[in-house]
């Protein structure tokens, strides 16, 4: 890919920056900035080079969230920034990029407040690629959506990559090739979306171990009763799996009922209880499991985290990060439990993707990378 560092004179160039700020909120207030952050070094580097910065990003769903929250959290990292609170395509919007000086730096208002950015209308490309006259894409994070401001605007604009999504590329692509033995944990949910990955690192990996919502379905396929958990419909695609040697699962889960938890065995779930995270002799497992690998890939909490139930998740990144062991962690939820212990600095890597981290790590590619070589 074409780095931005390739640009060989940045000065009075307004630069589109596709950055992801997409991050998680509750009431108005930001849980976890650490995709902020991320973005970053890319921002500075092109204002020292006196570029005109555009940011673009999309918060939410709907698109009815407005970015205003994000900009103040941004003025804490960056000078001369500003934010554009009038619709992305408006006169007042197009009013205040002309003004933009050397080094400036602006956000602009939800991208998904236009139904253009996710259908990836050609028009809406064109319409946002008028204010600038370079594209970066720093957004590793959604990369692997097909919408206007990753692949639609390349048509034309000249494209490059951000600092960090070539770091995201470069540490991921260890995975491809890891030292051994290589220990591989999947969490989370969305079964059939992690199947190819899963068979893939089957294959590659001398353990990978399955937690979260996902090893539900192992255990639905064993015949042992999973009563009122989370499962997928299709049980049939887990079977032929359960017969490599190299799967591991929970030895001990944690489970709820009527207000009250407590530990019990896989096979020991009643029909009125709900899984919800894995048990400590899990843990010990997954330890000496840590101490004999050279490399770790892992990606989903192995509980429910968004219902509290992170305490496993917890224990076992303090493990890794104690360890010498080298890492690479992603997904959304298992990044907030790194953020919330302050651990980043002690592990490897930490990708700021989910969806795309696993579409990464099972295809090797994404539409918002293919666009750019």
């Amino acid at each position: 890919m074409k780095s931005i560092k390739d640009i060989k004179n940045l000065s009075g160039k307004k630069v589109i920056v596709r950055v992801d700020f997409n991050v998680p909120m509750n009431n108005g207030k930001i849980l976890d900035d650490f995709r902020i952050e991320k973005a970053i070094p890319t921002i500075s580097f092109l204002q020292k080079k006196g570029a005109k910065v555009v940011l673009i990003s999309h918060l939410g769903k709907d698109g009815k969230e407005s970015l205003l929250p994000i900009a103040d959290k941004v003025k804490k990292y960056i000078k001369n920034f500003s934010f554009v609170s009038s619709p992305i395509l408006s006169e007042e919007t197009e009013r205040r990029l002309n003004l933009l000086k050397k080094g400036e730096v602006v956000l602009l208002e939800n991208l998904r407040s236009e139904q253009g950015e996710e259908k990836n209308s050609p028009s809406f490309a064109r319409s946002i690629s008028r204010y600038g006259d370079i594209y970066v894409n720093d957004a590793f994070s959604v990369s692997h959506r097909e919408h206007a401001s990753i692949v639609g605007i390349i048509k034309y604009l000249p494209g490059y990559a951000g600092l960090q999504l070539l770091e995201e590329v470069k540490m991921l692509s260890v995975a491809f090739n890891p030292k051994h033995p290589f220990l591989f944990i999947l969490g989370g949910v969305k079964f059939e979306t992690k199947i190819p990955l899963i068979k893939k690192y089957l294959k590659k990996a001398e353990n990978i171990f399955i937690g979260g919502a996902i090893a539900n379905d192992f255990f639905k396929a064993k015949g042992f009763e999973v009563g009122t958990s989370v499962v997928s419909e299709n049980v049939l695609q887990v079977k032929p799996l359960l017969r490599q040697k190299n799967l591991i699962l929970p030895t001990d889960v944690l489970v709820t009922k009527d207000n009250k938890k407590y530990f019990v065995k896989p096979d020991e779930v009643k029909i009125d209880e709900k899984i919800v995270d894995c048990g400590p002799e899990t843990i010990r497992v997954l330890e000496n499991l840590v101490k004999k690998s050279k490399f770790i890939l892992w990606n989903g909490p192995l509980g429910k985290y968004e219902g509290g139930f992170g305490g496993a998740t917890e224990d076992l990144i303090k493990i890794i990060a104690k360890s010498k062991t080298e890492n690479i962690l992603g997904g959304g939820d298992t990044v907030a439990i790194i953020s919330k212990l302050k651990l980043e600095k002690k592990l490897g890597f930490v990708s700021t993707g989910g969806g795309a981290t696993l579409d990464f790590l099972g295809k090797g590619m994404l539409p918002g990378i293919r666009v750019l070589k």
